[in-house]
């Protein structure tokens, strides 16, 4: 016969049942459960669930080609590039002459004609040009410190190109149930001692939260970080795609499918379920999450292109690479640092806290 253990929730130590309360109590730190309370919290610990995500129908319509194919004017006004330094694959309009690869600046690019491609549902057109993001590259210099003055005052971008992104969108309704250990801590004293007394609680959050065109990037050159920081894109400017709005522009193929991009949106999901719902846990001193599961359902994802702007330059032989939200204007990027610089700042610093210290010793010493 097994012998069923109860531990406690607080300290882990072995709960008994108390006849004159009824309840079970732990002999260690006195914290009283309700046996049915109790029961639930080690079935739960017992048998810990796991997330879900179900978006199995929706990869099989996009991986069996259920999603909609170009029609023969469209492919006929499209061609594709193929980049041979790194392998990035682009679209443009049979009036682009060169296409110039914004991943890796090569402008040796074999064009051929559009095929065996998914064509996107949505498309967030260009609302910024090409004077907007080299406007925005000169506000992004101003203030660093650091920054190498011929970078700064000689520098050449040697590629600005208008790029549409791939992105994967995921629509779900998410299901989850969280538990939380908190605690309250209150203090006080007299005339002999001071106390402290500290209450642990076991809260429970369960809900539905919906989620609409979760974005994430499907290219693989193009740095997820960076394609994070740039977000968030207008949804009030997207738009059913039409072919007619890559006049002009470039448009990257897609080379991480929606399987791929799945972990990356269902992630994305799951930490603004726990941050929201952490809200709702309040009034206490401590809160830390012991168990959070989330299940998926309903999923859908579409495939759509969004708007960036895509800026290279080099210096001293290294290339520096910065993207541009092409509708809000957002823009990241890496800068380099002059050590000349670095140096006669920490030089400069270390000047100034020295004289400071010098004057505070001279101080005491006439009081002293």
């Amino acid at each position: 016969m097994d012998i069923k253990e109860y531990k406690c929730p607080n300290c882990g130590g072995a709960v008994k049942f108390d006849s004159s309360s009824q309840n079970m109590k732990c002999p260690y730190c006195d914290a009283e459960f309700e046996i049915a309370d109790l029961e639930d919290y080690q079935r739960e610990l017992a048998s810990p669930t796991k997330d879900k995500f179900d978006w199995n129908s929706e990869l099989e319509k996009i991986q069996g080609g259920a999603a909609n194919n170009w029609d023969n004017f469209e492919q006929d006004c499209l061609s594709t590039g193929s980049c041979p330094s790194c392998g990035a694959e682009l679209i443009g309009d049979n009036n682009t002459i060169a296409m110039v690869c914004p991943c890796c600046g090569n402008s040796q690019i074999v064009q051929k004609r559009i095929t065996g491609m998914l064509k996107p549902e949505y498309i967030i057109p260009f609302k910024l040009e090409k004077k907007d993001a080299i406007e925005a590259l000169k506000k992004f210099y101003k203030g660093k410190r650091l920054l190498p003055d011929c970078f700064k005052d000689g520098n050449r971008i040697s590629c600005i190109q208008g790029v549409y992104v791939p992105f994967w969108l995921y629509d779900a309704q998410t299901k989850a149930h969280i538990r939380y250990r908190a605690a309250k801590t209150k203090s006080w004293s007299d005339s002999n001692y001071y106390y402290t007394k500290t209450s642990f609680y076991s809260i429970v959050r369960d809900g539905i939260l919906g989620f609409e065109k979760v974005p994430v990037d499907g290219s693989e050159k193009m740095d997820n970080d960076y394609m994070d920081s740039i977000e968030p894109f207008n949804y009030a400017l997207i738009k059913d795609f039409q072919s007619a709005f890559l006049s002009g522009y470039l448009a990257e193929k897609y080379d991480v499918d929606a399987k791929q991009c799945m972990e990356r949106a269902a992630a994305r999901m799951k930490t603004s379920v726990e941050t929201e719902f952490r809200k709702s846990v309040t009034g206490y001193s401590s809160v830390s999450t012991e168990s959070s599961t989330v299940d998926i359902k309903g999923g859908k994802i579409s495939y759509s292109l969004f708007p960036v702007w895509v800026l290279n330059t080099k210096y001293k032989n290294e290339n520096y690479l910065f993207i541009m939200n092409g509708e809000s204007g957002r823009l990241v990027g890496r800068l380099p640092a002059d050590v000349k610089k670095s140096w006669k700042y920490r030089l400069l610093f270390t000047g100034i806290f020295g004289a400071a210290f010098t004057i505070i010793i001279q101080v005491l010493k006439l009081f002293f």
